[in-house]
Order: C-alpha cells, then structure tokens, then sequence
C-alpha cells in the first residue's frame, strides 16, 4: 500500500467493503439500490422543474420544498455512486480527502432545518391566515433558507478537521459502501474523544432543538384545528400539513432507529447493520418526492397534467 507524506496518514486511500461477508450477493443488492438512485434523481428533479415552472408555487411551502429537493438530489449525487461503485464494479477505493468531504452530515442538518421552516410555514398559514403572505414574503424565506444553509455548513465544517488531526495506522478498511463519520473515527490511532462529544453536540443542535421545534409548532397547530367549529374544516385544515408530517417522520425516524441500532445492536450482525444504515440514509431522498407528488394536490395535478399532455 503506498503511503502520504503526512505522518499522521500511513494509507494513501480507504478501502470501502460494502456489505462485508456478503460480497456474492453485491450485484443483487444492486439492482434495488439501482432503482432507487433512478426514482430519487427523476422524482427530486421533476419536483423541482414544477416549482419552477408554475408560479402559482412560488410561496413559502414550495420554495422550502425546493430547498429539500437539492438536498436530496446532492445527497443520492454524491452517495449512490460510490455505493454502486462497490456492488457493480468492486470499485472500493476511496482518497482521503473525497473520504473526509462529510456532505452526508451537512446535508442531514440541511435536511432537519427545512423541516422546521416548513413547520414554521404551516404555523403561520394555520394560526395567522390573513397575515401568512405579510409575514412570511420572498425575503425573509430566503433568509430562511440562507440561515438554514450557514447553521447546517458551521456545524459540519468542523468534522473534516477533527478527523485529519488524527493519526490513522490501524487499518484503512472501511466496513460500510460510504464514509461515516463514526466509521472514520474508529480507524484513528488515538483518544477521539473530542469528536464523540462534538457529534452529541451536533445531534443535540439538529435533531434535539429542532424536534423541540416542530413539537411546539404543531401542538399550537392542533389547538387552532380543534378549535374550528366543524369535523370537515378541521380535517380539511389538518390535511394541509399531511405531507409535511409523512417526510417528517420518514426523516426522523429511520435515523432514530439506525442511531439506536449502532449504540445497543452490539448482537446484530455486521452486514445487516451496515444495510439498515445505508437505507436509512438513502430513504428521505427516495421517498420525499413521492410523499408530495401524491398527497399535495397542487403537484399531483401538475405531474398529471405534464405527463397526460406528453402523451397526447
């Protein structure tokens, strides 16, 4: 194995494994992968060419919904090749500087900041109506959206610099189709204390006050629904936020359980770890797009009226 100038660094290159102890079943395992890396770029893409082209969605909720689709789109961009890579090819090198770039974590926060600026959106639409469009106009959502992307950019940008002050002589054996941040670590020749606790800090900031966040958006939300006088305007009022608590959930909750999973499955075997970890990472990108091009009505009706007018 060559080696870098920098001391700190015995392996030129990681060495991804991919499902390990299960390399026969690679090109299997593929083709599911293969269609969801399809079904994410078409539908985060197709999300965003009907935003952009009907302007009767240029308000708050689609703008931030938009936001979500690039998220997304960067994500599958920059993850489901490498991971294809190792199931098709066998194509399990990976740079240290490719394998310390931690897009993943970033676009994680990215992901959870949009979701508390929708939650804000519906708050406002639901609980203030008549003063949704004075209070939430075009430059204060992109002040928004700009303050989501600096938190997001500020608590990833410490990462690559916390994992390149380490040595790394263990090994250069990465057992997951992508580079974690946890993985990376583990390979490192010292106390890492530092980033365990920086990654709770990181895990405190996005996940813990944000779902603080939508908690209290949607408890006031559901006081002003019960408080309309009758069943169909409360369900009507309720159905509003139907996509965004389906994207929430599929955001949260496979993270929740894969985290659980890595800190008390010590039992469950290595493969079938790594597998429930990457479809958990890949799962918002791949669902997103279908939760709001079947439950929004304005992007239903949009995707229909497109694909009805190209066959005709």
């Amino acid at each position: 194995m060559s080696t870098v100038n920098d001391t700190k660094f015995q392996f030129a290159v990681f060495l991804l494994t991919g499902l390990h102890g299960q390399e026969d079943f690679h090109l299997w395992i593929s083709i599911p992968f293969c269609f969801m890396y399809v079904i994410s770029i078409v539908g985060n893409s197709l999300i965003l060419f009907i935003i952009k082209t009907d302007p009767s969605l240029h308000e708050p909720m689609y703008i931030f919904l938009s936001m979500l689709a690039i998220t997304e789109l960067g994500i599958s961009i920059t993850t489901m090749p490498t991971i294809l890579g190792i199931f098709l090819f066998n194509s399990r090198e990976i740079s240290l500087d490719a394998c310390f770039m931690y897009f993943i974590h970033w676009a994680s926060a990215m992901d959870s900041g949009i979701f508390v600026a929708m939650a804000l959106d519906r708050y406002v639409a639901i609980c203030n109506p008549l003063r949704h469009s004075t209070i939430l106009t075009n430059p204060v959502v992109a002040k928004i959206g700009l303050a989501v992307l600096l938190r997001s950019g500020l608590l990833a940008l410490p990462l690559p610099f916390l994992v390149r002050q380490w040595p790394y002589c263990r090994t250069n054996i990465i057992r997951q189709p992508y580079c974690a941040h946890v993985a990376v670590v583990k390979l490192a020749c010292a106390d890492t204390s530092v980033n365990s606790y920086y990654g709770l800090f990181v895990l405190f900031c996005v996940m813990g006050l944000d779902v603080i966040f939508i908690i209290v958006s949607y408890i006031q939300i559901l006081r002003d629904i019960f408080s309309l006088p009758t069943k169909g305007a409360r369900l009507k009022t309720f159905g509003t936020c139907g996509s965004h608590l389906c994207a929430i959930l599929v955001f949260y909750i496979p993270g929740l359980f894969s985290s659980l999973m890595y800190r008390f499955g010590q039992n469950v075997a290595l493969h079938f770890h790594v597998l429930i970890g990457t479809i958990c990472l890949l799962l918002p990108s791949l669902l997103n797009p279908i939760i709001y091009g079947v439950r929004t009505k304005q992007i239903r009706d949009r995707v229909l009226r497109l694909f009805t007018h190209k066959g005709t």
